[in-house]
């Protein structure tokens, strides 16, 4: 027996080989489940809550503008808010989910070549966005009850705002990438300056500072965009610079339907769930406008809280999306589920509590936007009766999170799709019986747990992983 080669094998004092060094583990694959989740999260909640800064600052100062302004931002938002959820949380979320899958499975170079899709997806979604908004915006806001001067400074926002929609779809498409690749810290980081950078713009072109005039919405919608601008030319640096784990390949693209596909069946199907909570938000903004500009008003500043707290949710969903992904890539379902289940325990937990004592104590809230007597009861009646069911919005949104890790997000969007039902015919029925607007308050309340409800049974009933096979564990030894 030939010993060529034994030289080169590690001895102990025994003569004997020393056993292989381990391999390097991920933290994301085998770590602690909850700390890693926390870590994870943490930069993503410091991140919300510089955006929750920018809801209260921008409705704040929007209320300065009269109730007229804070009743159009209430018409505008469930648009906005569509363009920001389906551009991070559907769309980038899906980017992430492919490109956690790929690096997984321990293929880096198939985790390049869809970064660049991803940005070819988020151009075209971002040019749809502008187009439609801009030809059909005003129709859609007529159509969901605006009227006369509240009307007008709706489509004033609009026409800005929407006119750069391709910046922010880049933003958190280029985001995306980075969570895929479990970088949390740079984009919490650029969301947060860029928070910054919405309440002073916003703010001094909204209602004039110094030398600078009041431009009125159209000077609040332009201070976001130019708070983008910034974060995607950073972002765009730190990708195309070879900072990043990931780097997207523009030398030999080829456009392959594989790989659009591979974000498409996770990104295109999770849009559909903002769209139908859009169109949820939107038939009931659409129902209360006939009680009245101060109702509208008041729930709008209700709803805004809603946005804030989901924000909580999001951060320990969007966590969980390169955590699920790079287990599922690497085949441990087990963990993957483990993983789902924790973040929507943290989630309901967090944004129940925090909502349950804002319906305790709604002046905290409401005296923060307006001194309107009527409005602040509106406000305070929506609260007490709608904000301690936020709890099940924030476990719908961790289990749509998760689902997207897994690339099964078909029940999530099918839960949305019962709460929207849910909505139109409770919504169609309390109008036709002269219903009140606190009865319309019940309905959204009851809507919120029915969605967390099917959302979690989704993820029950849903096979993440391929499917059993009996022979899999005798095939290698056959062959």
């Amino acid at each position: 027996m030939s010993d060529i080669g034994l030289a080169e094998i590690p001895v102990d004092e025994d003569e004997r080989p020393l056993p292989p060094p381990a391999p390097v583990k991920n933290a994301l694959l085998d770590g602690p489940i909850l700390p890693t989740l926390a870590s994870l999260a943490w930069p993503n909640i410091m991140a919300f809550s510089a955006g929750t800064c920018v809801v209260i600052a921008e409705t704040s100062y929007i209320g300065r503008l009269g109730v007229e302004s804070l009743a159009a931002i209430a018409l505008v938002f469930p648009c906005v808010m569509l363009t920001m959820t389906m551009s991070g949380g559907a769309m980038g979320g899906g980017v992430a989910s492919a490109i956690a899958r790929a690096l997984g499975a321990g293929d880096r170079d198939r985790a390049s070549t869809l970064a660049m899709h991803a940005l070819l997806i988020g151009l075209c979604f971002g040019l749809t966005f502008m187009l439609g908004m801009l030809i059909f915006g005003p129709a859609l806001l007529t159509l969901l009850g605006g009227r006369g001067n509240v009307l007008a400074q709706a489509i004033a926002y609009t026409q800005i705002f929407f006119g750069g929609a391709i910046l922010p779809w880049l933003m958190n498409t280029m985001a995306g990438i980075l969570r895929g690749t479990g970088n949390m810290k740079l984009p919490s980081l650029l969301m947060f300056s860029s928070a910054v950078c919405q309440i002073v713009l916003g703010g001094a072109l909204g209602l004039g500072l110094g030398p600078i005039p009041s431009f009125g919405m159209r000077g609040v919608a332009a201070g976001s965009l130019t708070a983008y601008l910034i974060s995607v030319s950073v972002m765009g640096w730190f990708l195309f610079s070879g900072r990043a784990r990931v780097v997207p390949k523009i030398r030999g693209l080829r456009v392959q339907s594989a790989m659009l596909w591979d974000i498409l069946k996770v990104g295109a199907v999770a849009c559909f769930s903002p769209l139908q909570s859009v169109l949820t938000i939107s038939i009931f903004t659409h129902m209360l406008a006939s009680f009245g500009t101060e109702i509208l008003a008041g729930y709008g500043i209700g709803a805004r809280l809603e946005y804030l707290l989901t924000s909580v949710s999001f951060s320990f969903g969007i966590a969980s999306v390169p955590m699920i992904g790079m287990a599922i890539g690497a085949g441990r379902i087990a963990r993957a589920r483990r993983i789902a289940w924790i973040a929507g325990a943290v989630a309901f937990a967090a944004v129940g509590g925090i909502a349950t004592f804002i319906a305790i104590f709604p002046d905290i809230w409401v005296s923060i936007f307006t001194s309107d007597a009527t409005v602040i009861a509106a406000s305070r009646q929506y609260l007490a009766t709608a904000a301690p069911m936020y709890g099940f919005i924030g476990l719908a949104s961790s289990m749509y999170f998760s689902s997207q890790g897994a690339a099964k997000v078909v029940g999530p969007v099918l839960a949305q799709t019962a709460r929207l039902l849910f909505i139109g015919t409770g919504g169609w029925w309390l109008s036709t019986h002269d219903a009140t607007a606190a009865q319309f308050f019940v309905l959204a309340a009851a809507s919120m747990v029915l969605l967390g409800v099917l959302s979690c049974a989704s993820v029950v009933l849903t096979r993440w992983g391929p499917k059993h096979d009996p022979l899999a564990k005798v095939r290698p030894a056959l062959s």
